[in-house]
């Protein structure tokens, strides 16, 4: 595997890493895996203002992590690309096995 260059990282990293930067952007991302949704059907099934959840899908729309379709009058929102979530869950692993092994290091102490 080459290492990716500074550039690289930067790009992911403004594409990317911060869209993932708040909580609720990784639920929403999570909430859209399971089944494209609209705007209030969001908010609702996240407990969520409407307001924040719109504010939260422009940010991942902008960074094209989901997508729109118009159905009728309603813009439904959709997960771009599974592998998001399989990235997610990948690292959902590493912090539960991070998380373990510091216990381990606190309970030798």
């Amino acid at each position: 595997m080459t290492a990716p260059t500074l550039d690289e990282l930067s790009l992911l990293h403004a594409n990317i890493c911060q869209a993932l930067g708040d909580p609720k952007r990784i639920q929403i991302l999570y909430a859209l895996y399971e089944q494209p949704l609209h705007v209030t059907a969001l908010a609702d099934y996240l407990d969520t203002p409407q307001p924040t959840i719109s504010r939260h899908l422009r940010v991942l729309r902008q960074r094209a992590l989901v997508t729109t379709e118009r159905n009728g009058a309603a813009v439904v929102y959709r997960l771009t690309d599974e592998r998001m979530i399989a990235v997610l869950e990948t690292m959902r692993k590493i912090l539960r096995d991070s998380l373990s092994r510091q216990s381990n290091v606190l309970n030798i102490m």
